[in-house]
């Protein structure tokens, strides 16, 4: 992790909740319209053929394994990820002016944090404080800032040129700080977290390598899911998204 000054991060922190407190989002928005830009598509092919070679061999034969653990170790896995990663759910939340969303977060990472065991146990689930997601891609679209050209980034996978960006400034962002227990858990819940997250995408990516182009297919179901998850932020909604957005390419 990156080192960090825990005396700027309070007050970052604390400058953000106040703007985030003072602005809410509208509570309805037009469903969301995709259009898939791909002008460096024979390259972005040679990295997802790069990707795919080791999901095939590396990724996909763990997330598989992981699979046939017992329930409650998936979600301890699942629980403890996520929990880990609610600081920066917490500070887009409030970049994307949502106040209620940030108290929402920064609730449930105090409860499970503490009562939880280090976020193995969703207790602020079980007390109907559900779990969003939230992070610089989808905040740079509720700042309507444009999608941009697809980009297929090594180890990560496809993703609009704003997205990119967003996951490059999230590797940036150490809102809990440095120290080797923090870095310790930071790795535990990294590895955890694509490991579960792979594991969860299984049926899904078993069904698109059905279809005869599998990158064109896996592109534009990312395209659709991520445009769903903005329009999501601009809306301040909370679960599984109900807009309808269908991926289509530019002439």
């Amino acid at each position: 992790m990156l080192a960090s000054l825990p005396t700027r991060q309070v007050a970052l922190v604390l400058s953000l909740l106040v703007a985030g407190g003072c602005s809410q989002r509208p509570t309805t928005a037009s469903p969301c319209v995709i259009q898939v830009h791909d002008p460096a598509e024979s390259i972005n092919r040679g990295v997802f053929a790069f990707n795919r070679t080791l999901d095939d061999y590396v990724l996909a034969p763990v997330a598989r394994g992981y699979t046939a653990l017992p329930g409650f170790m998936q979600s301890g896995v699942h629980n403890f990820a996520a929990n880990f990663g609610e600081p920066k759910v917490f500070i887009n939340d409030v970049l994307q002016g949502n106040g209620q969303r940030s108290l929402t977060t920064l609730t449930r990472f105090i409860f499970n944090t503490t009562l939880g065991v280090a976020g193995l146990v969703d207790v602020s689930g079980r007390m109907g404080l559900e779990r969003h997601d939230a992070d610089f891609g989808q905040t740079f679209g509720v700042w309507n800032i444009a999608d941009g050209p697809i980009v297929e980034l090594p180890l990560l996978g496809s993703h609009n040129a704003r997205d990119a960006v967003g996951q490059v400034l999230s590797f940036a962002v150490d809102p809990l700080g440095s120290s080797d227990t923090v870095e310790a858990m930071g790795n535990a819940a990294t590895v955890g977290g694509v490991v579960d997250g792979r594991a969860e995408a299984l049926p899904l990516t078993d069904a698109l390598r059905e279809i005869p182009d599998y990158y064109q297919a896996l592109r534009d179901t990312n395209a659709q899911r991520r445009s769903q998850f903005v329009a999501d932020g601009k809306v301040g909604a909370v679960g599984k998204s109900t807009f309808d957005c269908q991926p289509g390419n530019h002439p």
